[in-house]
């Protein structure tokens, strides 16, 4: 009840800008890294999403300074280039300390330290300070307003996973598991893809408005849908015999459609088959 409280009010409050921050090989990098520094499964889905909330708020800021700005003299303006390069400048710092953040909210791992940090910036040829680093943290905490313990899908796998036990569903638990945090890597690596495909779906039109795109958003970021459809398609890959009975509890469990958990089940299959096919 809680988590889907929380993914209702998130979903409520949806910047237009959700999801930006979520491209492919921003994804692979914080995954990279994350393998590198040997974190736990839920930091690199914390770093991504603590990533994102970060660069969106700091993005707006610089718009809002930028607007405030324009009373002033002409030659004081910050462009959209300017704003643009200070953004780039300091990504790969924010995306490290993002991680870093993430990693520190993990009790039961690896913490990521600054001599850690610094090494891997310095390997990259950057010539940050620990004082710099320090900052960079505390710029992404003042930012989030220290409100980064945010809940990621990889929780809602797991939550609606033990649901699913507890309701009496004789399922592998262990290698269902194993199966569904690979389908979130996936989800997360060819997000775009599969989200233009279910949308397409949805709508049965394969060239959506810009309205329709726009009000897909919140379909996108739904994070009880993609645990349900993670959940979904490892059954349907693991346990065929099973799916009909698991999605009827999923169902049950969230209210999501057995219609809307074949559809996104469907889009995912696609994508695994098509990124798998000579």
């Amino acid at each position: 009840i809680h988590l889907a409280t929380e993914n209702e009010q998130y979903l409520s409050e949806l910047p237009e800008q959700a999801g930006y921050f979520k491209e492919t090989r921003i994804v692979e990098f914080i995954f990279l890294l994350s393998e590198k520094w040997h974190l736990d499964q839920s930091t690199r889905y914390q770093a991504v999403e603590l990533l994102e909330r970060f660069m969106i708020k700091q993005v707006e800021q610089m718009c809002d300074d930028r607007e405030k700005a324009k009373g002033r003299d002409q030659g004081q303006r910050s462009s959209w280039s300017s704003v643009r390069d200070q953004i780039a400048n300091t990504f790969v710092l924010r995306l490290v300390s993002c991680v870093q953040l993430a990693s520190k909210l993990s009790l039961h791992y690896s913490r990521v330290t600054s001599d850690t940090a610094l090494k891997f910036l310095q390997s990259l040829k950057y010539s940050y300070t620990k004082q710099e680093l320090l900052e960079s943290e505390l710029a992404v905490l003042n930012t989030l307003q220290f409100h980064i313990n945010v809940s990621t899908p990889l929780a809602y796998v797991e939550l609606l996973l033990e649901v699913l036990g507890y309701n009496g569903c004789l399922l592998p638990a262990k290698p269902l598991h194993q199966l569904c945090v690979q389908l979130l890597d996936f989800c997360y690596l060819t997000r775009e893809t599969i989200y233009d495909t279910l949308l397409k779906i949805a709508i049965e039109n394969s060239t959506p408005s810009k309205l329709q795109i726009a009000k897909f958003l919140t379909v996108k970021e739904d994070f009880m849908l993609l645990a349900v459809g993670v959940i979904s398609t490892g059954v349907f890959i693991l346990s065929p015999g099973h799916w009909e009975q698991v999605v009827e509890h999923l169902n049950c469990i969230t209210g999501i459609t057995p219609q809307s958990i074949l559809e996104f089940s469907y889009a995912l299959v696609r994508r695994i088959v098509g990124s798998t096919t000579p």
